[in-house]
């Protein structure tokens, strides 16, 4: 029986998972096709063949529909299932290889459209920041997690701040670059914060 449950609820899981996927594509052909701000949520829920009230069920606002990032979760558990014998760094840049390897070129394109999108509407570019810091706290958990420490811990939260700075500065070079390989520039940013960043040439 509990298996049954177990699968039962995966499959719910999943299938929440899907919709709120569609209702996110959705509502981000809506903002290309008529503006961000002239979209609104019963647009959107009519686009995605739901009810304005299920709308919010999978997402409290319509900034929150342009925010959320399926990624970030999917990152954190690679993280988390990495080998515990390996340093901190190096499970990441496998647990980056591991969660975005299978991006298909919709999906990177998608990718950013949404962060652009952020970057040029003022108030989504406000709820982005308060959005980073959760993104942030669970990052900071995983890694307290697979080092036997605190979250709060000095150390751990600058090791998540350095991170941080560098897969933000990488996103701003991959979205005037669209073409490059994110995941190799990760890959080598990484390596680049392991010899201390020294102030050298990358290439």
């Amino acid at each position: 029986m509990q298996k049954d449950e177990e699968k039962r609820i995966g499959l719910r899981d999943r299938k929440k998972l899907k919709t709120r996927i569609s209702v996110q594509q959705h509502a981000m052909r809506l903002f290309r096709q008529q503006g961000y701000s002239a979209t609104t949520v019963e647009q959107i829920a009519e686009a995605a063949e739901i009810s304005p009230s299920t709308f919010f069920r999978y997402f409290p606002t319509k900034e929150s529909v342009v925010l959320t990032d399926f990624y970030d979760p999917l990152l954190i558990e690679a993280f988390l299932s990495q080998p515990q014998d390996l340093p901190p760094l190096e499970a990441l840049r496998s647990a980056i290889k591991e969660a975005f390897a299978n991006m298909s070129a919709d999906e990177s394109a998608s990718e950013i459209e949404r962060s652009r999108l952020i970057l040029s509407v003022p108030e989504l570019r406000v709820a982005a920041l308060s959005n980073l810091f959760g993104t942030f706290d669970a990052m900071a958990d995983a890694l307290a997690k697979r080092t036997h420490r605190k979250p709060d811990e000095p150390a751990v939260r600058m090791f998540v701040g350095a991170f941080f700075g560098i897969a933000m500065a990488v996103g701003t070079i991959w979205l005037e670059n669209p073409d490059n390989d994110m995941i190799a520039a990760m890959d080598t940013a990484i390596a680049y914060l392991e010899q201390g960043l020294p102030l050298t040439d990358l290439m």
